[in-house]
């Protein structure tokens, strides 16, 4: 039996890892297989790379970041396809989604993003549950976790950018289908919501 493959995506504060983090140990709980995968992926050279940038002053090109983390899901294309013809249950914190609507939002053209998908066959989720919440939250919320923020996390403008393409990408359905939930709620009422969606 053929797996599934859900997204949890949103902005920076929206929830993403402890929503992801929930259901995984609630499928498991119900005696599902499951796997779990958060982007960018901090433990591995990429995503070490991605969080030095994160928190550096340099500039790149939309192109450069991009590709970069584009790559970091890249390396576990083959994982991912393994597990979903396993029949595991997998779940993606972020996603190539997530590069969709940031790097559209910082001038990367969608179509050339989607043609790149195609090109490396980035296995397509069967749904993105997107996380629904206003920058002004997330950015309050991120402030009350940490004292020094990232400098995406701390960009309430390019924020509200992201925001707006995220609407687009669940309002023309992109690369997968997409579900949407009012992320503002308490993480109980998120959580039953996600639930309701996946019908578990």
């Amino acid at each position: 039996m053929k797996g599934k493959f859900v997204v949890i995506e949103g902005i920076d504060g929206a929830g993403t890892e402890e929503q992801s983090t929930r259901l995984f140990e609630y499928l498991k709980s119900q005696g599902i297989f499951v796997e779990r995968l958060t982007y960018p992926d901090y433990s591995k050279v990429i995503g070490r790379m991605i969080h030095e940038w994160l928190h550096s002053k340099e500039e790149l090109p939309a192109n450069t970041l991009f590709l970069v983390y584009t790559a970091d899901m890249v390396k576990d294309i083959e994982k991912i396809k393994s597990w979903i013809n396993e029949g595991k249950f997998v779940i993606a914190d972020r996603y190539f989604t997530t590069t969709l609507a940031y790097q559209t939002a910082q001038g990367f053209p969608l179509e050339k993003a989607l043609k790149f998908a195609e090109l490396f066959e980035i296995p397509k989720p069967d749904m993105a549950i997107y996380l629904k919440v206003s920058p002004d939250v997330t950015v309050e919320r991120k402030y009350k976790e940490k004292e020094e923020l990232d400098r995406n996390e701390a960009n309430k403008e390019f924020l509200e950018k992201v925001s707006k393409v995220y609407d687009d990408l669940v309002k023309n359905q992109v690369f997968t289908s997409w579900f949407v939930v009012d992320a503002e709620k308490s993480i109980e009422e998120v959580f039953d919501q996600i639930k309701k969606i996946l019908r578990v």
